[in-house]
């Protein structure tokens, strides 16, 4: 039985790639040599695919604008993303392209060095934008823009009115970026980014993007661009939310981690869920931690949520007063999709 919160919808703008991870690997063999591994898997990744797919696993609707190209990988893209529910009818396949691919041989203590193809993400231009992407926009709640920075055929200038026109109906922006970018990154970004609720960087790329030696440094300046606040995830540490009033660190918390692939995708997917859900800042952050921290209990950015009602449960169990209050919520709005059904016929 599925679970949903009737949050949404969101539209997920930017990358989409697919993943083929395997674990663990200690080294790669030489020659022709081969080694046996636990587990081989594939996913739909991305700064836009892996969020898409934790928020639809969160019972929130989804609707994907990318690029993906014409080929047998994004052919698997697409059934992946629709295997979890997520509306994929304003992805756009580029004739010719490859679909953006990435082989992750993940360590035993779950890094994850990458062999990675572009493809068709650096191919998008603002001329792919079509009336269907913009209506799309304007009757979202939320807005999630994720990896603008690695589509170079992109202007993120071109996206200023939508972003704009966004905001001004109350829909909530986010964004994330993909690369460990610098300033001339943020820069590009600014058109954006100024337009942007909340901006979801890790801590390495906040940093290297502004330039700055410490995170509270870092966060203003992109507070100088518009953006209303910057929750920033710190691994091992757990996570920042800083805005022009406050700065608040949340610990993280205490798992297995197999796999580190896609938990600022969790992150953002359970933040958003949060700020969607009507939960403060703050306490939409713990959502994100909890989130963040269930895909790095298994293999590939799709791992570890099964559903609001178990994120709620771990929310609980922090024993922290703001995830508590973000558990009560969410338990009040679960709707067993079977039982909403039933009631209906």
């Amino acid at each position: 039985m599925r679970q949903t919160i009737n949050l949404g919808p969101v539209v997920c703008f930017g990358v989409h790639i697919l993943d083929v991870l395997g674990r663990p690997v200690s080294e790669i063999p030489p020659g022709q040599r081969s080694i046996i591994i636990d587990e081989i898997r594939a996913t739909a990744a991305g700064t836009a695919a892996g969020a898409s797919v934790d928020l639809s696993k969160l019972g929130v609707r989804v609707q994907n604008i990318g690029a993906i190209g014409d080929d047998m990988l994004g052919d698997i893209v697409l059934t992946l993303l629709r295997d979890y529910g997520v509306e994929t009818d304003l992805i756009s396949r580029l004739a010719g392209q490859v679909t953006s691919a990435t082989i992750l041989p993940i360590r035993p203590n779950g890094e994850r060095p990458a062999l990675h193809v572009p493809g068709a993400n650096g191919k998008f231009t603002i001329a792919d934008v079509t009336p269907a992407h913009r209506a799309a926009f304007a009757g979202a709640a939320g807005v999630h823009f994720g990896g603008l920075d690695a589509m170079t055929g992109l202007d993120p200038a071109d996206l200023s009115d939508l972003a704009e026109q966004a905001r001004a109906r109350g829909t909530i922006v986010t964004m994330d970026v993909l690369r460990n970018g610098g300033r001339d990154s943020l820069e590009s970004l600014a058109p954006v980014l100024r337009h942007t609720d909340w901006f979801c960087p890790n801590e390495e790329q906040l940093l290297g993007l502004t330039g700055a030696d410490d995170l509270r440094e870092a966060a203003q300046r992109v507070l100088d661009l518009g953006v209303r606040g910057v929750a920033v995830t710190c691994g091992e540490q757990g996570c920042r939310v800083i805005d022009r009033t406050s700065d608040v660190a949340l610990p993280a918390l205490d798992v297995h981690v197999v796999d580190t692939t896609g938990c600022g995708d969790g992150f953002d997917a359970g933040f958003l869920t949060g700020l969607l859900a009507g939960l403060t800042p703050v306490q939409a952050a713990w959502v994100g931690t909890v989130c963040g921290s269930l895909v790095a209990t298994g293999l590939g950015s799709d791992a570890g949520i099964e559903g609001i009602g178990q994120v709620a449960q771990l929310l609980a169990d922090t024993g922290d007063r703001d995830a508590r209050v973000a558990s009560q919520r969410f338990l009040s709005m679960i709707v067993d999709t079977e039982q909403e059904m039933g009631d209906e016929l």
